[in-house]
């Protein structure tokens, strides 16, 4: 791919996941526990990451992380966004090679995991109760759930960029 091209991609899906990103802040979270979302501007980094490659859905990412917090948090979501971000996002490069693509909801419910794993331990870190890990099957099972369903929404939305494009 040309790198004008690739470039400008880049900016397009690091803008929806921004977008995406700030309007899911906006939303009430489905169950009344801290940290539990959808997490649906991850579905943008697991198609750039299959798009784009590892390192550049990488910067993807980190500029939603760091727009995102400065747009919709603080330091302290950019600190529980960041923790949970770093975990995922190498839980997606992990696996992403491993499983096919029809299997994508898989890397993306691990992922979830990952992720709201790291925001419990930054909480953890943070205010140094160990007692927070009573929201751990909560916060895991709601991985699982909102991750095969942003896994899914990401594996349909690749299959039909690869239909355009071809």
């Amino acid at each position: 791919m040309p790198k004008t091209k690739k470039l400008s991609l880049m900016a397009m899906l690091t803008a929806a996941s921004l977008i995406v990103f700030v309007i899911e802040a906006q939303i009430p979270a489905p169950v009344p526990v801290p940290g539990v979302k959808l997490g649906l501007a991850n579905v943008i980094t697991l198609i750039a990451m299959l798009l784009l490659g590892r390192r550049e859905a990488g910067l993807i990412l980190a500029v939603r992380i760091v727009m995102g917090s400065v747009f919709a948090g603080g330091v302290s979501a950019f600190l529980f966004s960041i923790s949970g971000g770093v975990l995922a996002y190498a839980v997606m490069c992990i696996t992403v090679t491993r499983f096919p693509r029809k299997m994508l909801w898989v890397v993306s419910a691990l992922a979830a995991v990952a992720h709201n794993l790291g925001q419990l331990l930054a909480a953890i870190a943070v205010t140094k109760t160990a007692a927070l890990m009573v929201y751990a099957p909560v916060l895991l099972t709601s991985g699982i759930i909102t991750g095969a369903f942003t896994g899914l929404v990401a594996m349909y939305l690749v299959r039909r960029l690869d239909k355009t494009r071809q």
